[in-house]
Order: C-alpha cells, then sequence, then structure tokens
C-alpha cells in the first residue's frame, strides 16, 4: 500500500459481495467504510441540521432528499478519519448525485480517484440471494447451496428455525436487480467517461480471487 490518497466509490448489485470488499479495503487500505444508511443513522443521533432534516423526512415514510443526503455525505467526509481518503457504498445512486459529489469534492481540492464495479452475472445474484437464510433466534446467516446448515432448516448453533427474508424471494431479488440496473447502469457511464471505473468480475469466484483483483485495480494506474 502506498500513501497516496484514495477517494474510492464501491459499486455492485445485491448479491456482488459489495459489503465483504468494502470491509477487506477498508482494513487494508486504513480507509474509513461509509455507507448511506451509516451516515444517515449517525447524522440523525448527533442532532446535527442535516440529520434532523432526514429524520424529518424518514419519519414522514419519505426518500431523504438529495440536498439532504449530499449534506450529510459532506458533513461526513469533513470529519478527521476521511482527510487521507475514504470509500464510499451505496452513493452516489444517481448522476446527479454523483456530479454534486463532483462538485463538493473539487470545492474541497479533492477528487474521486477510483470506482470499482464488482460485476456478477445476474443469474448468479438471484442464486446467491435466493439462497440466503438467517435463523430467527441468533440471526446467524446460511445458504442453501454454498454454506447449508448440518440440519436442513434449523440453525447450527442455537437450534432455532431459519428463514427468508421477504426481499430474498427470487419476484422481489429481480426487482431489485432491476431496480439497481436503473439506477448504476448511467453511473458506469458517466465514471468510464472520466476514466476512473475499473471492474472487478466476480462471477464463480471466492471473495480472495475477488480481493486480489480490486487491489490490482485500487493500485494501478
Amino acid at each position: 500500500m502506498t500513501d497516496t490518497q484514495r477517494n474510492v466509490i464501491l459499486l455492485g448489485a445485491p448479491g456482488a459481495g459489495k459489503g465483504t470488499q468494502a470491509a477487506r479495503i477498508a482494513v487494508g487500505y486504513a480507509l474509513p467504510h461509509i455507507s448511506t444508511g451509516e451516515m444517515l443513522r449517525a447524522a440523525v443521533a448527533e442532532g446535527t441540521e442535516m440529520g434532523l432534516a432526514a429524520q424529518r423526512s424518514m419519519e414522514a415514510g419519505e426518500l431523504v432528499p438529495d440536498e439532504v443526503v449530499i449534506g450529510v455525505v459532506r458533513d461526513r467526509l469533513a470529519l478527521p478519519d476521511a482527510e487521507k481518503g475514504f470509500l464510499l457504498d451505496g452513493f452516489p445512486r444517481t448522476i446527479e448525485q454523483a456530479e454534486r459529489l463532483d462538485a463538493m469534492l473539487a470545492g474541497a481540492g479533492r477528487a474521486v480517484t477510483r470506482v470499482i464495479l464488482i460485476d456478477v452475472p445476474e443469474d448468479e445474484l438471484v442464486e446467491r440471494l435466493a439462497g440466503r437464510r438467517l435463523c430467527k433466534g441468533c440471526g446467524k446467516g446460511y445458504h442453501v447451496l454454498f454454506d447449508p446448515p448440518q440440519n436442513d432448516g434449523v440453525c447450527d448453533v442455537c437450534g432455532d428455525e431459519l428463514y427468508q427474508r421477504s426481499d430474498d424471494n427470487e419476484a422481489t431479488v429481480h426487482n431489485r436487480l432491476d431496480v439497481y440496473r436503473a439506477q448504476t447502469e448511467p453511473l458506469v457511464g458517466y465514471y468510464e467517461a472520466r476514466r476512473v471505473l475499473k471492474t472487478a468480475h466476480g462471477g464463480g469466484k471466492m471473495p480472495d480471487e475477488v480481493f486480489a483483483q480490486v487491489e490490482q485495480l485500487l493500485e494501478g494506474d
């Protein structure tokens, strides 16, 4: 690893293993892993101006406006742990958000240095997501194909029943992927045009193999 500032965005569809790779990048490159959800929850808990605005939207059951999300991102990136770089996960989600992020960073003399897209074929994403199971008791996760329990439908740890999240059924998974594709494809083109986007191929690969690609993409020009 070098001391060069890395301002990284991680893109990837649900089920692509983005969370696993984000955790590894954060540790390997000493970058704060910043997700939209975490930023909003922290801002609400801290009672910041943007946090209070986000809370009003969430309590009303509305989407948090871009203006508020951008403000929360700006506040988070101004904290000391993000001075030498950051890893954004779940933001930006739209071209408008990406443009405003670029303008905000430029105002601070910074820029996005790398966008990593973890690309996995859709049929594999569906298989990964639809096969996930969680324990009702202790919350331990399983997968019916890749990490099954010793006894079907029963947790190895506490013996409680396993269940499938409502958003992990196949029809809902396809829906989630449609939404992701609609939001993300424009971002891929946006960052390709700025020559900062690189792709890690995650289909049929173990997390270590994917991270080896991610390291090369972060280290390369």
